[in-house]
């Protein structure tokens, strides 16, 4: 196989929206670096941060809720406590009934990414979570400027 130049990381300048997270000491695991699973939380954060400050989600009331069905992290560099974090969102896809958005987690002032990946939503009917559901007009212009090409 032959070698390829390793590929750019992304950048802040590469999403369009952010959230602040404080790590916690709880965070850390015994390596003393953030446990993988915080990494995800931190995505759910960021995503679920946008879509309810958007007003596109109202826990327990909105009609369609996101159902994760894949997701993916990359990590490039350790965080753990105390670094000061930002999840950063970008969507890469806005399909009929999901969404493709991907996350860049970012440690302290640093311009590169020390972890990216992606989570999709299928979006459901809230009260029986079975059938994917169209995503409203509302839902799809309030996503549109955070739309990026894929890298």
């Amino acid at each position: 196989m032959p070698d390829r130049p390793p590929k750019a990381l992304p950048r802040r300048a590469d999403y369009r929206y952010a959230v602040p997270i404080t790590t916690r000491w709880a965070d850390n695991d015994m390596y003393a670096h953030a446990n993988n699973v915080v990494y995800y939380s931190w995505f759910d954060t960021v995503v679920a941060r946008f879509l309810i400050g958007a007003g596109l989600v109202v826990p327990r009331q909105t009609a369609i809720v996101g159902v994760v069905v894949e997701t993916c992290c990359r990590y490039h560099r350790p965080l753990g406590f105390p670094d000061e974090v930002t999840a950063m969102l970008r969507v890469a896809r806005i399909g009929t009934t999901s969404v493709r958005y991907e996350i860049g987690i970012f440690r302290n002032a640093e311009e590169t990414v020390s972890a990216d990946g992606h989570f999709v939503h299928v979006y459901v009917d809230a009260e029986t979570q079975s059938r994917p559901q169209p995503l409203p007009p509302a839902f799809r212009a309030a996503l549109a400027p955070l739309v990026v090409a894929s890298a």
